[in-house]
């Protein structure tokens, strides 16, 4: 079975599903804050890795059978379960912009935290160090985009989100 079908799922819920929910919310997901100093590379790598992620599974294969394509699947079914739920709050912010509730109340970024749950289960399900690779890239130019966007939630925010900051861990 093809690489890419693994990927297919996260398309359809984070361009379909949020689209669906809300037109705004695909929008601000698509919105990259100001950058500074390492962040601006980060961003270069963080595009570049998400096109690679997103396109060399179309060389790879799900081996089917082996034990790594059952503990693959249970990480791959949680990264979909996951994704979908934080999609489904990111749709649904405060008045005021803000995301507080669902997944947020654990994380303040569920969403990287969750595709990295689903590629890591895409990497298990292909059993590619490739693709692997290509994600620790992508997780950890998405740690410097995450500091870009709190930065900017806390200056659009103001004492709300650093209130939300001191509650809730970062987990990246």
């Amino acid at each position: 079975m093809n690489g890419f079908l693994s990927i297919l799922p996260l398309i359809l819920i984070r361009f379909g599903v949020l689209n669906i929910l809300n037109k705004n919310a695909l929008k601000r997901a698509a919105f990259f804050t100001p950058m500074i100093g390492k962040e601006k590379v980060a961003l270069w790598f963080y595009q570049v890795s998400n096109i690679l992620i997103l396109l060399y599974p179309f060389f790879l294969k799900i081996k089917i059978g082996s034990y790594w394509f059952y503990v693959g699947l249970v990480i791959y079914a949680l990264g979909i379960l996951l994704c979908l739920v934080s999609v489904l709050d990111f749709a649904k912010p405060a008045e005021n912009g803000i995301n507080l509730k669902g997944l947020y109340q654990v994380s303040r970024n569920p969403m990287y935290v969750t595709y990295f749950i689903y590629f890591l289960g895409c990497t298990v399900l292909t059993q590619s160090w490739i693709l692997f690779a290509i994600l620790i890239v992508f997780q950890i130019s998405a740690h410097w985009i995450i500091l870009s966007e709190e930065r900017w939630c806390m200056k659009e925010f103001g004492q709300e989100y650093i209130r939300y900051m001191n509650k809730v861990r970062r987990y990246i």
